[in-house]
This record gives C-alpha cells, structure tokens and sequence, in this order.
C-alpha cells in the first residue's frame, strides 16, 4: 500500500492511502482561501459522574447537508473545490474542519501552542482543560453514492488497513490516551454528509464505556482468572444461537444483552488489544465478514439500514492486557417504519429496554 500524506490550504493533514501500482502520484494542491483553524475547545470534568465533556461551540457552523454537486468529501474538480484536492482517490483521511477536539500542543500549528480562552467561566467545583486532541475524517471511497456495503473485498481491506495506520500515528502522540475509529451512517443517526465515510477520534482521556469494561474485566480476572471477553466470544460459538458469521478468523453474532434494536458484534478469535496488531490474514478476512454483515443489515427492510459502526480499541497506556478488539455495530431502527428513542429509563437512568431478543433478531440476520 502507498501512502501519501500531505497539507491542505489551512495547514491541515490529508493522507492518501493506494493499493493500485496504477494510481497517480498524490501531489494536487489545495488552493482554497481557508480561513484559519479555531483555537482549542474546552472540556469540564462533572463533578457528579466523574466524566469529560467536550464544549466545541464553532461545530455550530460545520457543513449541513449540503447537496451533492457541493459534497466536499468527493474529489475536487475544475471549479469545484473540495476538502479532497485530488480529482480521484481509494481512500483518504484528512484532519476534520471542524474538530471536537483541537491540535495538542507541539504539533505545527500556531494554534496548536494556544491555552484556554480567558473568558471562561471559573468554578473551584468543576475541572476544565483544553480539549486537546484530533479528529479526522475517513473517506471509503471517492463515489459519492456508495457506501461501505457496496465496497469490494480490496476495497474495504484498505480502509482496514488505514484504520491501523491511523490507530499506531495517533496513539504514538504526546497525550491521546484513547483512538475510536467510527462509522454514522443515515440521517436517522445524524449523518449531514452522505458521501460514505467515518470519522477517528484520539481523545485526551479513557472514555466512560471503555473505562466501565475494564472494571468489568478485572473483576471476571481476579474472580474467575480469564477474560470476560474471550470466555463470552467462546461460549456465542459454541452455542450458536446468537451467532451470525463464523469464519476462520472473526464470528459476528448478536451480543447476549444487546441494548439496540439490531446489534452486532465482530471479534477476532485471536486476542488482540488494537487493529494494529491484527494480521494479514485476519485483516483480509474481517474485510469479508464484515461486508457480509452489512448486507444482511441492508436487506432487512425495503431501505438501507441506518447504524453505527464503533471500533472497541484498547487504551494507549492502560488496561491493553484487558481488552479484546472488537467492532459494535448498531442500529436504532427497529421495524421498517419504526425507530428506538432513547426515552425515560434509557437517558434518564441510563437502564435499557429492549423491544425484542437478540436470539430473534440473530435468526432475522440468519435467514436474509
């Protein structure tokens, strides 16, 4: 694979990732007039929970459905500039316009070295910080009207392969403690941008579900001396009931106590903390299980389903010996017509109710 990485007008990173020895050299240049990148957000820690939360108010004005002779994921084109300058591409990951979390010190950029706006609020109660950071956009594909089920076995394997570049760059820098590589697709999940992409957060901190599952796991270890993980992965395949796809290397299969409407999980067989560490072999065979996945996702209704596709990486610095990589899969539409709100028990107390048995929706998943 050929990776090319460059700047776009604002300073920002784009990278080029090609398997075709074809393919030109990436050396288009960005000429927008950009205005410059916004200094760093904020982030207060609630003193009841415990937990960060990023304030990125610019995110207000970021590109909202716009319509597709403007898309900017597509490659650009004599009179039409996009965030991709060149006229076609594999796949491309670029630093997001409009980021939640914003450059880490040290980085190029004179904002990069810039500290909290003077006029925040001050509280002795609640912690606030820079939400030091990066976010990045991934683009499957150049089509615009595509997606990541209609992407060949190739094709997919090489967003696989620049999810983990991406991973090991991020998890390499000064102060990312966590990187999630993640897919919104359909606006029923909030997607503004229908071009097939997904997105990659390096957070400054444990996130609240990853930090949850590692309680969990060292408290399986120290009771039962394994891990909870593998030892759930290993009783799905050999009951088989919840089991979607078993292949060589992965099962896909709906999880015991699954919160959403249709839920997926695909684990390797092998432990392995990150998609860093993942082999040939099992890169080449997850491409395959998981655009099997995603067209049973597709044909269970007359509409492509909507869902979010959330990679479970280990900590950069903690808890690595813990965790199992896997990829949760959801969706919140729960009948053709019909979609799972978030109501009382599920955001008030964070207690969910499902609407149906992940041995039902496992069968569903089986039989299209």
């Amino acid at each position: 694979m050929r990776r090319t990485a460059r700047r776009l007008a604002d300073g920002r990173e784009i990278i080029y990732f090609d398997t075709d020895p074809s393919a030109p050299p990436r050396q288009a240049e960005d000429d927008r007039e950009l205005p410059p990148q916004p200094g760093p957000s904020e982030m207060r820690r609630d003193p009841l929970s415990g937990e960060w939360i990023a304030m990125a108010a610019h995110r207000q004005t970021r590109t909202y459905k716009p319509p597709a002779d403007l898309c900017p994921l597509c490659p650009s084109s004599p009179g039409r500039l996009s965030e991709i300058p060149e006229s076609d591409y594999e796949v491309a990951v670029f630093e997001n316009r409009f980021p939640s979390f914003t450059r880490f010190p040290g980085e190029d950029s004179p904002e990069a070295s810039a500290g909290l706006p003077t006029d925040l609020p001050t509280d002795a109660v609640v912690a606030h910080a820079p939400a030091r950071g990066r976010c990045e956009v991934v683009c499957f594909t150049s089509e615009h009207s595509g997606s990541f089920a209609r992407l060949s076995e190739r094709q997919a394997r090489t967003v696989v392969d620049a999810w983990a570049d991406r991973t090991a760059e991020l998890a390499a820098q000064e102060g990312v403690e966590q990187v999630f590589c993640f897919e919104n697709r359909g606006e029923e999940i909030g997607v503004t941008l229908h071009h097939p992409h997904g997105q990659i957060y390096a957070y400054p901190f444990v996130t609240p579900k990853t930090a949850q599952h590692l309680r969990v796991a060292e408290q399986y270890r120290q009771r039962h001396g394994g891990d909870v993980f593998g030892d759930v992965l290993a009783a799905e395949r050999s009951g088989g009931r919840r089991v979607i796809v078993d292949s060589e290397h992965w099962t896909a299969f709906v999880p015991p106590a699954a919160r959403w409407p249709v839920e997926v999980m695909l684990a390797p067989h092998r432990k392995v903390p990150d998609l860093v560490e993942l082999t040939d072999e099992e890169r080449d065979d997850f491409a395959a299980v998981y655009l099997d996945v995603l067209g049973r996702f597709d044909r269970l209704h007359d509409s492509p389903l909507p869902y979010i596709a959330a990679w479970n990486q280990a900590p950069v610095n903690t808890g690595r010996d813990l965790s199992w990589l896997h990829l949760n899969v959801f969706s919140v539409r729960r009948s053709a017509d019909k979609l799972k709100y978030l109501a009382g028990s599920e955001s008030g107390m964070g207690v969910w109710v499902s609407d149906v048995t992940p041995e039902q929706v496992a069968e569903r998943l089986r039989e299209v």
